[in-house]
C-alpha cells in the first residue's frame, strides 16, 4: 500500500493514534467540517459532495487494502468515520447558526450510533465485507446520527426559548 492511500485510509495518521482511532477520526471529519463551514458559501452542500468523495474512496482503498492481506475493519482505518461524521453534520440543515452546537451534537449522535449499531447497522458492520462493511455501517450511521442530531437540536432550541 503505498504512502498517500495509507494517509487516506488512516484519516490524516489519526487512525494511528494508540486510543480511541474512531473518535480521532471523526474528530478529524469535525474538523473539516467546521473549516468548511467557516470558508465556503455553501456548506451543506460542500460537506455531502466530501462525505461522498471519502466514502467512494474509502470504499475503493479498503477493498484494495483487504485485497492485498489487510485486516477486515482494521481500527487504523478511519476514513469511514470521517465519512459517517461528514453525513451526519450535512443532515443538520443551516450550518451557519448555532454551527459549535450543532457540530457537537452531530459528533455526539455520529458516535453513539457508530458504537452501539443498532438495527441494520450492526447487520452490515457483521455480514458485508471488503469496503461496504467498512464503509457502509458508518455510512448508515452518519445517516440516522444526523436525524438524532436535529432532533436534539429542535430540544435545544425548544429549551432555549423556555429559559
Amino acid at each position: 500500500m503505498n504512502k498517500l492511500n495509507w494517509f487516506l485510509l488512516t484519516g490524516f495518521y489519526s487512525g494511528l493514534l494508540p486510543k480511541a482511532p474512531g473518535t480521532w477520526g471523526s474528530i478529524v471529519g469535525v474538523i473539516i467540517a467546521y473549516l468548511v463551514i467557516i470558508y465556503m458559501p455553501n456548506p451543506n452542500m460542500t460537506i455531502m459532495l466530501l462525505a461522498a468523495l471519502f466514502s467512494i474512496i474509502g470504499f475503493k482503498l479498503v477493498n484494495e487494502y483487504e485485497a492485498n492481506g489487510g485486516i477486515h475493519d482494521d481500527k487504523r482505518i478511519v476514513i469511514d468515520e470521517i465519512a459517517g461524521v461528514l453525513i451526519t453534520i450535512g443532515v443538520l440543515g443551516d450550518l451557519k447558526h448555532d454551527t459549535f452546537i450543532k457540530l457537537i451534537l452531530a459528533f455526539i449522535s455520529f458516535r453513539l450510533f457508530d458504537i452501539w449499531k443498532p438495527s441494520i447497522i450492526g447487520k452490515i458492520d457483521q455480514k458485508a465485507k471488503g469496503g461496504l462493511g467498512v464503509m457502509g455501517d458508518d455510512i448508515l450511521a452518519g445517516i440516522f446520527g444526523g436525524i438524532f442530531a436535529g432532533i436534539l437540536y429542535m430540544g435545544y432550541l425548544k429549551l432555549k426559548t423556555m429559559i
